[in-house]
């Protein structure tokens, strides 16, 4: 098998490795230090509370993880005093296990930082129900937990005070790199021996990705000052360069064709695959600019793509067909695309005196992202069985209980909270995942047991042990988010082996931890079919509507700006970014469905549809877009100002139809210009366009009406 050097490169220069890193010196340096100074059990506790802690230490504006793993310390402490108190009687601890899962699990309303709160919460709790310390022990015990939580929150800060700029600077090169994929998955179409509608289904599943990544960054780098405000080069750098990105994603999403009918006119010439290999190419550069980021390296070898332009320029004009005007459009596509790509490149390689003279810092950056409001009131609200989030906190807390019971009457090992620490990890609020954790965490307990038995067999030397320890623990957090069932196999040899320093490495732990592991994984299995379900097509019509109406707000700013509107460029792209998360949002939920029990698929072939419908009006909206500012269109014709009235219409009434929201376009032009006899070539391509996007919108309202049957 053929290993690709720049990627396995590109993994150790990722934030993922990164944070491999910080976790595992977070946890690992009390112990160790403690253990020099003759205080190796309260080292131990230590590292516990560091453990619970450093799950909030996810990716994100450093003032947020901050805040968010303050408040994972108080809530640590809080819960290892509830359970050291409530473990002493078995009926008290089975009431605090049924609510703290309940009330950590809801944190989930507030947003994913939160609901790591609520796991890390919970971690402590699972690990507070062995412990065996005297009533009176338990004050002291929660305070050295809560201490461990404190240093790991200073540890991680200390990281990222020392290089403020990394964490962005990594997460933006991984977010090139999905751009990479995408402009890959799209040169696919111009190959001859693709799958169109197979080729579709990677698109959909490539565009998630992006879209997941670019919220990630946008959120890194617009809520940070640091970023945005301050005057140096490095953080400006990044931000001005993923708002080239963004453009660029846009660029490549508005380059969509009739891939069909390209093949049967060109197919047999030879172009299209001289096409296909020339975006691969572009993909290769793009990818260099991508792992210069993320290596924090300069380039100095950017491509010019000009000689290979004019070689296919001259390959098409030599095409005798005359329909050859749908090639030319794909030639200056190509050429905007190289521009946008050295852009970037550019950008990456700048000095400071020029990226700074092109920045501008009044920019609300604050529009881009989410604001996640944490009223106590929103918690309340949520307090319902139409919340997904109390569905899922109920069935937490069932499953958690029932685990407990049967831990109790029928496990006899000496680690049976492995049996709730399974039920936690496992259950999420959706179907798709639940079970998707509950056979990775199958498969990796099961080999990492593997693992752990034959390292343990073959290595004897301590010393060698605990590399091999340091370097299971580094992979472990290193893929807890990349990779689960790969972190997993490193997980389990790695308790194996901190067990054995603990002197309790007998290998009859693997048997324990296998049989917990299947213990919990068959009741986290039996808890999401069977304890308040929630399926994906419940809320079908509800994410649906929302994606109309984020393309029908698109529509009507570029509709505004037709009738001689004014429309600020940054209400473009608020509109633009709007259409790309709504459409991942749908496209995660088709593909969540497409995982969930047959007898729960509801439309999803029309959904699917639905899917590829949306992807080709945005695509079109975001070529309208783009020629209305390069061309400056303004005051168009009546004519056309009617035909993109109708789009609005359809889709607003289909948003209607399924209880959106809908936009209100009224332009006022509705006579034709007595003036004008003829089009002018913008005018009559103006006129195209919006005829295409008009059928379009006629193809979504029968796929929006077979949905709602």
């Amino acid at each position: 098998m053929k290993i690709d050097t720049r990627e396995l490169r590109g993994f150790f220069y990722s934030q993922y490795f990164s944070d491999g890193i910080r976790t595992t010196l977070g946890i690992l340096l009390p112990a160790l230090v403690l253990s020099f100074l003759g205080k190796f059990d309260q080292g131990v506790l230590i590292s516990v509370g560091a453990l619970c802690v450093s799950v909030v230490d996810t990716p994100g504006p450093v003032i947020y993880k901050r805040n968010a793993m303050a408040v994972c310390c108080l809530c640590i402490f809080l819960t290892a005093l509830a359970t050291g108190f409530a473990r002493l009687n078995v009926y008290t601890l089975g009431a605090a296990i049924a609510i703290l899962t309940f009330v950590f699990s809801m944190l989930a309303v507030y947003g994913t930082r939160a609901a790591a709160i609520g796991t890390g919460s919970l971690l402590m709790m699972i690990l507070m129900i062995e412990n065996s310390s005297p009533a009176g022990e338990v004050f002291r015990y929660s305070l050295i937990v809560t201490a461990g939580g404190v240093w790991y929150l200073l540890f991680s800060i200390l990281f990222f005070t020392l290089r403020p700029y990394r964490a962005a600077q990594q997460a933006l090169g991984e977010s090139i790199m999905d751009i990479v994929k995408f402009l890959k998955v799209k040169a696919d179409f111009y190959q001859a021996d693709t799958d169109i509608d197979e080729n579709y289904s990677k698109l959909v599943s490539q565009q998630i990705q992006v879209s997941q990544h670019q919220d990630a960054v946008r959120e890194q780098l617009f809520k940070s000052r640091v970023m945005v405000r301050e005057s140096t080069n490095a953080g400006r750098v990044l931000v001005l360069i993923f708002i080239d990105l963004v453009d660029l994603y846009e660029q490549i999403l508005a380059t969509h064709y009739d891939y069909g009918q390209l093949r049967n006119k060109f197919g047999a010439s030879g172009i299209l695959t001289e096409i296909s290999e020339l975006l691969y190419k572009m993909a290769q550069e793009l990818e260099n600019t991508g792992f210069a980021v993320l290596s924090n390296r300069r380039r100095h070898d950017v491509h010019d793509f000009i000689p290979e332009l004019e070689q296919l320029k001259i390959r098409i004009d030599t095409e005798a067909e005359a329909g050859n005007l749908v090639l030319k459009k794909i030639l200056i596509n190509l050429r905007d695309l190289a521009e946008n790509i050295r852009h970037i490149s550019n950008y990456y390689n700048s000095k400071s005196s020029k990226v700074l003279t092109r920045a501008s810092p009044d920019v609300e950056y604050s529009k881009f992202v989410t604001h996640q409001d944490y009223a106590p009131q929103v918690y309340l609200d949520n307090l319902s069985f139409s919340s997904a989030s109390f569905r899922h906190a109920v069935r937490v807390s069932l499953a958690c209980i029932i685990g407990f019971v049967i831990s109790r009457l029928f496990v006899h090992g000496h680690h049976s909270y492995w049996v709730l620490l399974t039920i936690v990890v496992i259950l999420k609020p959706g179907f798709s995942l639940s079970r998707q954790r509950n056979y990775q965490r199958l498969i990796g307990t099961i080999c990492g047991g593997l693992v752990g038995v034959s390292l343990l067999l073959l290595i004897h030397n301590k010393d060698v042990l605990f590399i091999v320890l340091i370097v299971l623990m580094i992979a472990t957090y290193s893929f807890i988010r990349l990779n689960y069932v790969v972190a997993v196999i490193f997980t389990t040899p790695y308790v194996l082996i901190l067990f054995k320093f603990l002197g309790v490495g007998q290998l009859s732990l693997v048997e324990e931890r296998v049989i917990d592991t299947i213990i919990g994984s068959a009741i986290a299995f039996a808890a999401i079919y069977l304890i308040l379900p929630r399926w994906e097509f419940e809320d079908i019509k509800e994410h649906v509507a929302k994606l109309i109406y984020a393309n029908t707000n698109y529509l009507a700013k570029i509709a505004e700006t037709l009738a001689g509107k004014p429309v600020d460029e940054v209400d473009y792209k608020l509109a633009r970014k709007d259409v790309y998360v709504k459409s991942g949002n749908v496209s995660a939920m088709f593909e969540r469905m497409a995982t969930e029990p047959k007898s729960k698929q509801r439309k999803l072939k029309e959904l699917h549809r639905f899917i590829v419908l949306s992807h080709i009006l945005s695509s079109y909206l975001a070529n309208l877009a783009s020629d209305i500012f390069a061309k400056k269109l303004h005051n168009a014709r009546a004519e056309n100002i009617r035909l993109i009235r109708k789009s609005i219409t359809i889709l607003n009434d289909d948003s209607r139809k399924l209880g959106g929201k809908t936009i209100d376009f009224a332009p006022g032009k509705t006579e034709l210009p007595p003036d004008k006899s003829e089009l002018t070539p913008d005018e009559a391509l103006l006129k195209e366009q919006l005829g295409f996007v008009n059928k379009i919108s006629y193809d979504i309202d029968k796929v929006t009406n077979e949905i709602m049957v």
